[in-house]
């Protein structure tokens, strides 16, 4: 369970439960039980996401580490409106 969780702190945070398995070399099976183990404990959130590549549906968990926040995004912020 530590090895998804250091996964998802070291890449910003988020990924989807097939790109955690494929990282790692982890059994899609065995990350969604560790995920939600780790879920349940509150170290991450987990939510059900439906993506369309190419016309292909891919159903699968999006995984977050709980609290993260990105940093924020280089370049010009906008100014504060009057």
């Amino acid at each position: 369970m530590q090895e998804i969780l250091q996964y998802l702190k070291k890449n910003n945070g988020e990924r989807m439960d097939l790109d955690i398995a494929k990282a790692t070399g982890i059994p899609l099976e065995s990350v969604r039980r560790h995920v939600t183990g780790l879920a349940a404990t509150g170290q991450i959130i987990t939510c059900r996401l439906t993506k369309y590549v190419d016309g292909k549906t891919i159903e699968g968990w999006s995984c977050r580490v709980s609290g993260y926040i990105p940093p924020a995004a280089p370049g010009r912020k906008p100014k504060a409106g009057k």
